[in-house]
């Protein structure tokens, strides 16, 4: 495994661990954007170094991690739309 590889997922873990850190002291809301897109690219370069390294079950792992953190970005996009269609109806 290269240099960028470990450095990738050396990021990878330290975005997971923040942002389950900020939530669990409630500096960050767990359904909030901030908390997804850590998560997201914690778990995207995590892949990547666990695909590097030949570690399948932790390649698995954290793409399922990705998808749940993509439904959920899809749900808060969705909120917003419908907060914004509901706020130009009442205009």
């Amino acid at each position: 495994m290269g240099i960028f590889t470990a450095l990738l997922g050396w990021v990878g873990a330290a975005l997971v661990l923040v942002a389950y850190a900020l939530v669990s002291a409630k500096r960050l809301a767990g359904d909030g954007l901030p908390f997804q897109v850590m998560n997201i690219a914690g778990a995207v370069t995590l892949a990547v170094n666990s695909a590097a390294s030949n570690a399948w079950p932790s390649v698995v792992v954290n793409v399922v991690w990705v998808g749940i953190g993509g439904v959920a970005m899809f749900r808060l996009a969705r909120r917003a739309r419908q907060r914004e269609y509901q706020g130009a109806r009442m205009r």
